[in-house]
């Protein structure tokens, strides 16, 4: 297992750049994350790739959480030894890596109940490994990914990772979907002249999001294995995403309407702060003293920010604007950050646990 000491609430941000430009974008968010006292989850292609990364890890002793590539697959012999690579390279220097799921695991679940054996058996034999993490991703239904970890409950280094915007958004389409013939909640973005009179039965679908991340948090955390959450909002309407997607917003987004109801032109997204703040208290109630991880996995939607003190990082360009892309971007990380660290601060004192005052984890 890891030296890390498993009994500590983690706090991380999305840390890559998103943004075109030079590692001054990099060296940006080092300083903008240490500041908030914010682990890193990293996205690299190949070790050397996050050898290059760690370059700029916000502090020595902070948290790292590596995403591997999309295309890794755990049934894959050469993937499972690329994820030997990158846990023998890294072990000590990281938290979890995580790998995300792919919707053959319920259809073949024996399979990959047999590759995570062997997944297991590897990294068994790794000095202070870091712990992998199978995120929620493609949208299975709940009770297939829980059966999955259930399987393999006495797997030590194999864990879950819960996406609450994927299963927020999966919960929004099928509830819709169920009253609608089918039909697509996230299609209604681009049909407004529809909206106005199926808006109730869009804001029931969406409330439905947060109960049913509660819902599949208790039987993963119930497995006595530490857990990773990926934070972010959403909401089928949204149209902020540059990728194209419902999800990875800040909890303090509201989604504008071209019309008004309940007497206003924006609704609340699937969670908002209060949302993240019932699913923390939830979780840390939950997990106890267990190792619990949350990343912030919010994407820049295009806003700009003045760069103040940190202009001295990029002299060298002449046009600014993606560097006050990339600090609009961090901000909003960094506030989202401040409130995880207060929902965690709450929820903590009165289960016992105390704070960290780095802010980037809870004792």
């Amino acid at each position: 297992m890891s030296k890390f000491d498993q009994s500590k609430v983690l706090t991380l941000g999305l840390f890559a750049k998103r943004i075109e430009g030079d590692d001054s974008l990099m060296e940006l968010a080092r300083q903008r994350f240490q500041e908030a006292g914010m682990g890193a989850e990293m996205h690299p292609e190949t070790p050397e790739h996050l050898e290059s990364i760690m370059k700029f890890r916000p502090s020595e002793d902070g948290p790292v959480v590596v995403h591997l590539p999309r295309n890794f697959q755990l049934t894959d012999e050469p993937t499972r030894k690329r994820i030997v690579d990158f846990a023998t390279r890294f072990a000590g220097r990281v938290w979890g890596m995580v790998l995300h799921d792919h919707a053959a695991m319920a259809a073949q679940r024996e399979n990959y109940i047999t590759s995570s054996w062997k997944m297991e058996a590897e990294l068994g034999k790794i000095v202070d490994c870091p712990m992998l993490f199978v995120e929620y991703a493609v949208g299975l239904d709940p009770a297939d990914f829980v059966r999955f970890f259930a399987a393999i409950r006495d797997l030590d280094r194999i864990s879950a990772c819960i996406d609450i915007g994927h299963v927020g958004i999966r919960e929004a389409r099928a509830v819709y979907a169920r009253g609608h013939g089918g039909e697509d909640v996230c299609g209604l973005k681009s049909r407004p002249d529809r909206l106005p009179a199926v808006m109730a039965d869009v804001e029931a679908a969406v409330s439905s999001a947060a109960a049913t991340v509660l819902t599949l948090a208790e039987p993963l955390a119930a497995l006595k294995k530490p857990l990773h959450f990926h934070l972010h909002d959403g909401h089928p309407l949204s149209a902020f995403s540059p990728f194209g997607v419902s999800d990875h917003l800040s909890f303090f987004t509201e989604i504008p309407l071209s019309f008004e109801y309940k007497g206003r032109r924006v609704v609340a997204p699937m969670f908002g702060p209060a949302g993240l703040s019932k699913l923390v208290a939830r979780t840390v109630e939950l997990m106890g003293p267990r190792r619990t991880s949350f990343t912030l996995e919010i994407h820049p939607t295009g806003e700009r920010l003045p760069l103040g003190q940190a202009a001295s990082l990029f002299t060298h360009w002449a046009d600014k604007t993606n560097a006050e892309k990339m600090n609009h971007w961090l901000s909003v990380l960094s506030r989202n950050h401040e409130l995880l660290h207060r929902a965690i601060e709450a929820a903590a004192r009165p289960a016992g646990l105390s704070v960290d005052a780095t802010r980037s984890r809870v004792l």
